[in-house]
């Protein structure tokens, strides 16, 4: 990041950046050294084609990913709040997507005591874990295409209506947020990294990009995402897994959700509660 310290528009990058703030990383200055710059955001919204102006070859090789910030009521500016706890997130080379899923599916599955409804709710799959879903189809959409465009997309239809540019130091989008130490799904998961590994994972398996981060919401673009129900529905099992108050607050069971919110859908955005 210190390269847009002196360079602020990007211009070295081949960037026109708007104007905007580098967001230091969180901890105390020491001997008298500024804190090492941690992400930058952009000051104002930004608008329809913002995210595909600032995705280029030359900031992929710089080592940063442009993904977009959205404001939440009463949280507004959250990123400027010191939210951003890197120092406590793990790696995601350590882990690996299969035994996170499957210790995140345990912590949510319904108890056996909640009967009918419970199992109805987890419905075709038992209390087992039904393992990795297979990835999508072998030919998708060019991933960073549809990332630009779900973007827009969201932007258009006041979905993200103040979202901020915003570029984050991160090999890969998928550690955007452990990368920045985001703690939006601390009341699933306080580190980081094990979103990262299930994001990764998406990446490689469905043409995944993470898109926009809010607070506590997340929208990732998909290229190749399941195109039937049977394929859907262990994509769905996954999502309950990485994001329950997907299902529990909002579709009710995860045949709904598949049905609803995965099956040829380019736009899996997700909440914690």
């Amino acid at each position: 990041m210190s390269v847009l310290a002196d360079d602020p528009q990007g211009r070295s990058l081949g960037l026109e950046l708007p104007s905007g703030v580098l967001v230091d990383a969180p901890g105390r200055r020491r001997w008298g050294k500024a804190s090492e710059p941690l992400l930058w955001v952009s000051d104002e919204a930004v608008g329809v084609g913002a995210l595909a102006a600032h995705r280029s070859p030359a900031l992929a090789a710089a080592g940063l990913q442009a993904v977009l910030f959205q404001d939440r009521r009463g949280l507004e500016r959250w990123w400027q709040e010191r939210e951003f706890r890197p120092e406590r997130m793990s790696d995601p080379d350590d882990h690996h997507v299969e035994p996170v899923l499957r210790e995140f599916w345990s912590a949510v599955v319904p108890d056996p005591e909640e009967g009918a409804e419970g199992e109805e709710l987890i419905a075709p799959f038992g209390r087992d874990w039904p393992g990795l879903a297979e990835g999508g189809p072998q030919a998708p959409d060019d991933p960073d295409a549809v990332a630009c465009g779900l973007a827009d997309e969201l932007i258009a239809s006041g979905a993200l209506p103040s979202p901020r540019l915003a570029l984050v130091p991160a090999g890969r989008g998928a550690d955007v947020p452990t990368v920045m130490g985001w703690g939006g799904p601390a009341n699933h998961e306080n580190d980081t990294a094990l979103i990262s590994t299930v994001l990764r994972s998406w990446e490689d398996r469905f043409g995944a990009r993470v898109v926009a981060l809010g607070f506590d919401e997340l929208h990732v673009s998909v290229a190749a995402p399941p195109r039937t129900t049977a394929h859907a529905l262990p994509v769905a099992a996954e999502h309950f897994a990485f994001s329950p108050d997907n299902i529990w607050q909002g579709s009710g069971s995860i045949r709904a959700y598949a049905d609803e919110a995965v099956t040829g859908s380019n736009h899996w955005g997700f909440w914690w509660d």
